[in-house]
């Protein structure tokens, strides 16, 4: 039988490389690009991070959520937040460092996920036992 708390081993690893992402991504975009992109695309990069960043706090609060009360949806939403950080923040970051602006055409795809990712979320909310 697994550990208890390690059957989520990889999320949390997900989680914590994403955070590093985070805070790389975050250093990169306001140190090397704010000089050598367009406004526009160096915004766009700072909204792939930001989004980045909250929906990998959500995932660690999932995390320590799911070690307590393990629930049906929270896995679901954990990945659809994963797919929609791929999809969303990642197309903002391909764009801004390549110029092609039809990446822009995913964002909406992972925003969608992300906001998929929310609903599981509520559902697996509605399912946790009234205490």
């Amino acid at each position: 039988m697994r550990e208890k708390g390690m059957q989520d081993r990889g999320w949390w690893l997900g989680a914590a490389l994403s955070g590093a992402v985070v805070v790389m991504a975050g250093a990169f975009g306001a140190h090397a690009l704010e000089e050598s992109l367009a406004p526009r695309l160096v915004a766009a990069f700072g909204t792939g991070v930001r989004y980045q960043a909250w929906h990998t706090l959500a995932l660690l609060a999932v995390l320590a959520w799911r070690s307590s009360l393990p629930l049906t949806g929270q896995r679901l939403a954990m990945g659809l937040w994963a797919a929609g950080i791929v999809l969303f923040s990642g197309s903002l970051y391909a764009m801004a460092l390549t110029g092609i602006g039809g990446l822009g055409m995913i964002t909406p795809v992972g925003g969608v996920l992300m906001i998929a990712g929310w609903l599981a979320l509520a559902g697996a909310a509605l399912r946790a036992p009234r205490t």
